[in-house]
């Protein structure tokens, strides 16, 4: 099996993506690129069995469905939600909120932060791979599943803060020793020094990883009455079994989905 982690940035400088193999035994990162274009992106996305994505897939529907009344004119006034809980229902998806009581982690608000920039961008990815075949589904049925490094690191027991940004480098060589002490089956290769010189690069690792666990039935999927909004919202896969289950015998009967 091949999985490929993406880090997802609005310009390609802080865009990472990885690439592992997985054999009966262990995985190996192949391939690792900071800086990564749309082509190489959809290289990644296309030759993987899993392709894990750090960024929102969608928006949430109340917020869509705002907008356009808005820009229409012809939005209602609200009457049952009002001032910072309405704002807050619009600006957070289901799995933004199903992800904050499972791990305590809020997301970035796609709908009110900065993270749309690169949501517009994913979109566009999300297009052009629909139209070169490959079945997109963003409540992560297909190809592409959304995910949440932080949140992975966090269900594996791994450092999930205050390790992004030069002035936290200690911290990232903290996450990278301890990384490769819990999962000594992954092997970095000339690919260690890049991690741990880079938040992104270590991201797009955590993204690959996790795309593994979505892949294998590792990884939380939309109950049936969230299947409608992560159709269209997107749905954050969270890992349900330790990092040592990915290379587990139970793993080697994976069906792509």
């Amino acid at each position: 099996m091949l999985t490929a982690g993406i880090d997802l940035a609005a310009e390609d400088t802080n865009t990472a993506v990885a690439w592992i193999r997985w054999t009966a035994t262990g995985a190996v990162l192949e391939e690792l690129v900071i800086g990564a274009g749309d082509d190489e992106l959809l290289r990644a996305a296309s030759a993987a069995d899993k392709a894990g994505i750090d960024c929102p897939l969608g928006w949430p529907e109340p917020f869509v469905e705002f907008v356009i009344a808005h820009h229409r004119g012809e939005l209602t006034a609200p009457t049952d939600l009002i001032g910072r809980d309405w704002r807050r229902r619009l600006a957070w998806r289901r799995t933004d909120v199903v992800t904050h009581e499972l791990t305590g982690r809020l997301s970035l608000s796609v709908a009110a932060d900065r993270i749309a920039h690169t949501a517009m961008r994913c979109a566009a990815l999300l297009a052009r791979l629909a139209e070169g075949g490959q079945p997109v589904d963003r409540s992560g049925g297909g190809t592409v599943v959304e995910v949440y490094p932080a949140a992975s690191l966090r269900q594996w027991g791994l450092p999930h803060r205050g390790y992004k940004g030069r002035q936290n480098s200690g911290t990232l060589n903290g996450l990278v020793d301890q990384l490769t002490t819990t999962a000594p089956w992954l092997q970095l290769g000339g690919f260690e020094p890049v991690c741990r010189g880079s938040d992104h690069a270590v991201d797009a690792v955590v993204a690959a990883l996790t795309a593994r666990a979505a892949a294998i039935g590792q990884a939380t999927r939309p109950a049936e009455a969230d299947l409608a909004a992560a159709t269209t919202e997107g749905w954050i896969a969270l890992p349900t079994t330790t990092l040592a289950s990915l290379t587990s015998s139970s793993a080697a009967g994976w069906r792509h989905v």
